[in-house]
């Protein structure tokens, strides 16, 4: 057997409930900010926001705040005792003031903070603080960006081929430019951490961290301690969503600043407002390209410029735009392909990973250009696409083989006939020839997402396993939980590689001082990267006790079996002795029945300058059909029924795997037609700040905007090799299947008005969006029938 078959019997492949939803469901779940009940004199952190999106702070004036009773401390720049720099690109400024930095770069960027022994007393504080600020001229759009050519970091460019022979090659060259916006995670839990010191003088922090070994390195280096001088701990956390992967770092630092500086306890607990208006979002992204198709609707070329808007810092704006480069195809070849990237640099948030990190933006590219072209090509848009889908044998722009391209065909082949796509377009027609004031539609669109981490040295992973000597097991790893059922998974790796069932297995919370030099739990990777440490520590414990159940049952220890807690030999399942008492006659034995476990993907390499390699383990494919309604007077709309068709290769946990495609899904559906998030770009006092700040203002996918026919299936006998127990990731790949959604509503749009013309609609298509699409349409039909007349 492999080093990662699947075994015929196992814990692998069950459906069975997340590890903590009893504990979800019944509100005894802990999260960071329950801990602080335990901890006696506790004191409450409360930042001072700038109210300005750019602007020099002339003076700060902090003595009022400690008039304010309860006040005990304000933290300033003056305070550091190590960097001043919460940012792993060393331009994020963590305080400011007289002995810091004094230059402010968006509206609610924390100056300093306050720390009380209540939270209202912290605000108070913070309010009787003194600033004088003068103000700068600040940016605000990605327009205003690139037309004062304020960009940071690297500007890559993706090439294959020259572009040139192939627009030469192409029968219809169209032209165009897409701008669409970024998305707030709006996870349940905000960011919180909560940091003391031990006896010894130790740091521990508790933190809503995707990353806590980097949120480990950035505390460390603020006080200036060593990485062993810092613990941090994540029990859970309530969502993440790429939204707490690197934002954390800052609050972690405040609250093990504070509780350095005063030996107390200090807890930071943002509120939602503080939450909206202090940390990243999605990025938005401009582009501007050429395509070229030749006479059977084959594309030739393409050439394209996006432009990322990363906020005031880089944060992880690089590899989020490295990863839009290397998703611009999504599932098509494309024989000649230039495309430049650029991170512009806006006096807002600094935006961050979000669950696809990159690759829902550069799928979106692609899309909305077919979907736009299609038309103008006298051809259906399902049609289009599939004309172009990567054949076996064909690689990407970076020059990554194509594995398993045949599968794009057999998922959208399935899916198409599942959907019964054929006999409800025809219904569709009947429809909308019947209801000039409402008009349906319906759209197929793909997914091929790269699984693995653009930063090959983020693809490792660790893990600890303990096997008592009762036969009880406990396990440690370094991916942590926001949800998604990732320990749920590893219990279950664990239990099909020891041989016993799931209730034997306990698994502790993430710590930096059990598995160290952990990756982020990102770049849907977390199941792959630790599962294989996890198996790997059980593969040596293993080993080590077929060797004594080997004496005890007289056979070689490769005929050992481990099944069900029992352990036999080979074809004997009838001499079988209890995984329990192998365990104890192993530890008389003096066996060591412990076991560091380490995993590293194998294959990848990536030259981010040249833009070249195999940066991916595998990719995930997919695909969605939607079908919406939209009313032609208010441009509102329903999602009348979706199916979805997802591969994650052999399922480690189909349940958890179904809930998260599902919510993927449902994300993305939020970002492309829901979600608007509003700067005020006026010149008034207000100019910089964040609009949509509250659940009031900021429209989230709810219970009414669900499919309300919702079909969605995994991809049968899709076993990937190399990957643990033949599966395959499921965290983000299937956000982006909902692109059909927003393609189905440029349909429907378009349906108000002449055929064969490009229909543009803005994103996210919310319904004032489609309503000025759709009034677009109509007034071209209009201005087409008097040209005939």
């Amino acid at each position: 057997m492999s080093l990662f078959e699947r075994p015929p019997v196992g814990a692998v492949g069950d459906a069975i409930p997340h590890e903590s939803a009893e504990l979800h469901v019944s509100g005894m779940a802990l999260y960071t900010d329950d801990l602080c009940v335990r901890l006696h004199n506790l004191l409450h952190a409360w930042p001072l926001q700038a109210s300005h999106a750019h602007a020099r702070i002339v003076r700060m004036k902090t003595e009022g705040a400690l008039d304010v009773p309860g006040v005990v401390r304000v933290l300033t720049a003056a305070d550091v005792p190590g960097v001043n720099d919460a940012g792993v690109k060393h331009d994020e400024p963590l305080l400011f003031g007289e002995h810091g930095p004094r230059e402010v770069m968006f509206y609610g960027q924390a100056v300093c903070w306050v720390l009380a022994d209540s939270i209202e007393a912290a605000r108070l504080g913070a309010e009787a603080i003194e600033v004088e600020y003068e103000v700068l001229p600040a940016i605000l759009t990605v327009q205003e960006a690139i037309a004062q050519d304020s960009f940071q970091g690297a500007q890559p460019t993706l090439r294959r081929g020259d572009v040139s022979v192939g627009f030469g090659e192409a029968a219809h060259i169209f032209e165009g430019d897409f701008e669409f916006g970024g998305q707030e995670h709006f996870y349940l839990e905000t960011n919180a951490a909560l940091a003391y010191l031990d006896e010894s003088g130790q740091v521990f922090i508790q933190s809503s961290t995707q990353h806590p070994t980097e949120t480990q390195d950035i505390v460390a280096h603020v006080l200036g301690l060593t990485s062993s001088e810092v613990t941090v701990q994540c029990l859970r956390m309530g969502g993440g969503f790429g939204g707490k992967e690197m934002q954390p770092h800052g609050f972690a630092a405040i609250a093990a600043l504070g509780a350095a500086l005063t030996g107390r306890p200090v807890r930071v607990r943002l509120n939602r407002t503080q939450d909206l208006t202090m940390t990243g979002k999605r990025h938005p992204f401009h582009s501007s390209w050429k395509v070229g198709f030749d006479a059977q609707g084959r594309l030739t070329a393409l050439q394209a410029t996006l432009s990322s808007d990363g906020g005031w810092s880089l944060d992880l704006s690089e590899p989020v735009l490295a990863r839009a480069l290397c998703h611009i195809d999504n599932a098509y070849y494309i024989p000649h392909v230039e495309v430049l990237g650029r991170v512009c640099k806006t006096n807002k948030t600094s935006q961050t990973a979000f669950r696809g990190f990159g690759g829902p933006q550069g799928m979106l590219v692609i899309e909305d250009i077919l979907g736009r072209c299609a038309p103008l090509l006298g051809l259906e848009a399902h049609d289009l696409r599939q004309r172009n889908f990567y054949a076996p044998g064909e690689a990407t722009p970076y020059g990554q083989p194509v594995r398993h391209a045949e599968r794009l065909q057999t998922v959208w082949s399935t899916l198409l006939e599942r959907s019964e796509f054929a006999a409800r377009q025809a219904d569709i027609q009947a429809f909308n020839a019947a209801h000039p004031h409402s008009k349906r539609a319906l759209a197929i669109t793909p997914v091929k997402f790269g699984i693995s981490f653009n930063f090959t040295a983020y693809n490792q992973a660790g893990a600890l396993v303990h096997v008592y000597k009762d036969g009880s097991v406990l396990i440690n790893h370094g991916g942590t939980e926001m949800g998604q059922g990732l320990h749920t998974k590893m219990i279950q790796v664990a239990a099909t590689a020891l041989g016993v069932p799931v209730s034997a297995i306990r698994l502790a919370p993430t710590r930096t001082d059990k598995v160290p030099n952990t990756s982020a739990t990102a770049a849907s990777s977390g199941a792959d990267l630790n599962g294989g440490a996890i198996k790997n520590a059980c593969d040596q414990i293993k080993e080590r006790l077929a060797a004594v159940a080997a004496g005890a049952l007289s056979v070689h220890p490769d005929d050992v079996r481990f099944e069900n807690g029992l352990v036999y030999p080979l074809g004997h399942p009838d001499q079988a002795m209890s995984f329990n008492k192998l365990v104890s006659d192993a530890y008389f034995l003096r066996t060591q029945l412990w076991a560091a476990g380490y995993y590293r993907t194998p294959g990848l390499h990536w030259d981010r300058l040249t833009v070249q390699g195999e940066p991916f383990k595998y990719f995930s494919y997919g695909a969605s059909v939607s079908e919406v309604e939209v009313d032609g007077f208010t441009g509102a709309y329903r999602l009348l029924r979706a199916d979805l068709l997802h591969d994650v290769g052999d399922s480690l946990s189909p349940l958890i795997d179904i809930g998260q495609v599902e919510g993927g899904f449902v994300q993305g559906v939020g970002w492309l037609t829901l979600e608007e998030l509003r700067w005020d770009t006026s010149e008034g006092p207000n100019r910089g700040r964040l609009a949509t700040q509250a659940a009031s203002t900021y429209k989230l996918p709810s219970f009414s905007e669900m499919p309300e026919v919702f079909n969605v299936a995994l991809l049968e006998q899709a076993t990937e090799s190399g990957v643990v127990y033949g599966s395959k990731a499921v965290g983000e790949p299937p956000l982006m299947l909902a692109i059909s959604v927003r393609e189905a509503l440029r349909q429907a749009a378009a349906s108000f008005g002449a055929p064969q013309r490009a229909q543009l609609l803005s994103s996210p298509a919310t319904p004032e969006a489609v309503y000025w699409a759709l009034e677009t349409a109509r007034q071209t039909q209009g201005a087409e029938v008097a040209a005939d007349d």
